[in-house]
């Protein structure tokens, strides 16, 4: 694409247009101490191309590579074994895009993979439809509060306070611009979900109750219980599940009365890749809401000639169509993610899903048997699936940077994910999964008994 410069005119011509004063008043909702006075410090301001690779090269080598020591990250990304033949197949000529085809059913073999992918996320979920994906699971999230927003006429939403705070935060920015009101609460430190005291928050304004399952600590909520507070008022259910892998184990959202699904389906076949691209997961469980999902829903039908064929049923934005009446600004889909998702799906099938799912549990109780018994440390949840939270006498945002520095990534602080809650600064989150080794837990465990010693 060619630069093609403005003028001092045109600038001026196009901030009276919109009604701006100046350039500066188009980033004011950016805080201001995320903007820039100048140039980056310590960035050079021009450089040859291969000066450039050997300094991010260099950089590069400071980074940590995940599958290099003991990796007990999670909270909302989690580290699985991808078969390569996934890479191999999202990468054919069919497949590999930059964009959402617009003829799109010129695209068959686009199409039908989306519309498996549909099929595989409805029946995770336990729902009637799903869609052909969404940006991320914390946007995901957002949809459904929007969601339930126009299905309700209600704009009250109840946050549990062990949804994922980056979830929360997500919902709340948004929120900022439709006026509804997000009434969020933070963790109870507990061995079980707070489910009374979430209950208790419901009340007959409210639009939807949204609760992580397995929550951000990796306790199992009631989510029947829920749903039938949640119903009695009118409200829906939104259930948010970050690890796919756990609904090999665990009853799905659908089963246990909610109402709309949706999450993160990065465990399935996407690696961690830095925190993105990632895939959202969107479903609900009664057929009549489906003009009211966001992003884009493929049908089966048939042909002139009656031969089996796939098109784009439902687009719910369509910015040429719709416009001011859509139910949502996505237009897109992580399409090449849901293709790495779908692959990595078939090739478990439902018994290599379950299978997978038991050895995630049987390591974890191992990790948890075995870290819970050293001084120091305390378990605080007896029942999960592949994720656990550890109570430390000590700060664990300070202990997990100790341990890095001696090559074992620890977990997740929640002094980390919660920095003005000083009360949970003790809080681990610690997930293992399939590619978790009984050496790298013995390795943890020999780390954090000489920390806390």
């Amino acid at each position: 694409m060619r630069y093609l410069p403005l003028t001092d005119t045109d600038r001026s011509a196009m901030l009276e247009m919109i009604g701006a004063p100046d350039v500066d008043a188009l980033f004011v909702d950016v805080p201001s101490e995320a903007q820039l006075a100048g140039p980056i410090h310590g960035l050079p301001m021009h450089a040859s191309e291969m000066a450039v690779e050997r300094h991010m090269a260099k950089l590069a080598g400071q980074n940590m590579a995940a599958s290099s020591v003991p990796f007990f990250l999670g909270a909302g990304a989690y580290k699985h074994h991808i078969p390569a033949s996934v890479d191999h197949i999202i990468q054919r000529g069919e497949f590999l895009t930059a964009y959402t085809p617009y003829q799109p059913e010129i695209a068959q073999g686009t199409l039908q993979m989306l519309f498996e992918f549909q099929s595989q996320i409805a029946r995770l979920y336990g729902c009637a439809v799903a869609n052909a994906s969404m940006y991320d699971g914390s946007t995901a999230c957002w949809e459904a509060v929007a969601m339930a927003g126009r299905v309700t006429k209600r704009s009250r939403a109840v946050m549990s306070g062990a949804l994922h705070p980056h979830y929360t935060n997500v919902v709340k920015t948004m929120a900022k611009f439709t006026g509804d009101t997000i009434a969020d609460a933070q963790p109870a430190i507990q061995p079980k979900a707070d489910n009374a005291g979430l209950i208790s928050r419901i009340d007959d304004e409210t639009s939807c109750v949204v609760v992580q399952y397995p929550d951000i600590l990796g306790r199992l909520p009631d989510l029947q219980q829920i749903a039938d507070a949640a119903h009695s008022k009118g409200a829906l259910l939104i259930v948010v599940n970050t690890e796919p892998v756990a609904l090999g184990a665990i009853t799905s959202p659908g089963e246990l009365g909610a109402d709309i699904v949706v999450g993160e389906g990065q465990s399935i076949g996407v690696g961690l890749q830095f925190g993105g691209p990632y895939l959202g997961l969107f479903a609900v469980r009664d057929p009549k809401h489906v003009r009211q999902m966001p992003g884009r829903l493929c049908g089966e039908t048939v042909d002139a000639e009656g031969k089996r064929g796939f098109v784009l049923t439902l687009s719910t934005r369509e910015q040429h169509i719709r416009r001011e009446k859509a139910t949502s600004n996505i237009c897109t889909n992580s399409g090449l993610c849901a293709l790495a998702f779908s692959v990595h799906m078939t090739l478990l099938g439902e018994k290599g899903l379950r299978a997978l799912a038991a050895e995630n549990h049987r390591l974890a109780c191992i990790a948890a048997d075995t870290l819970s018994v050293l001084p120091g440390v305390r378990l605080l949840n007896d029942a999960f699936f592949n994720e656990f939270t550890l109570l430390l006498d000590g700060d664990a945002r300070q202990i997990v940077r100790d341990l890095a520095a001696e090559n074992v990534l620890a977990g997740v602080s929640l002094g980390r994910l919660y920095p003005d809650h000083p009360e949970l600064s003790g809080g681990l989150l610690v997930a293992v999964t399939e590619t978790t080794t009984e050496e790298d837990i013995n390795a943890l465990a020999a780390a954090l008994k000489e920390k806390l010693a």
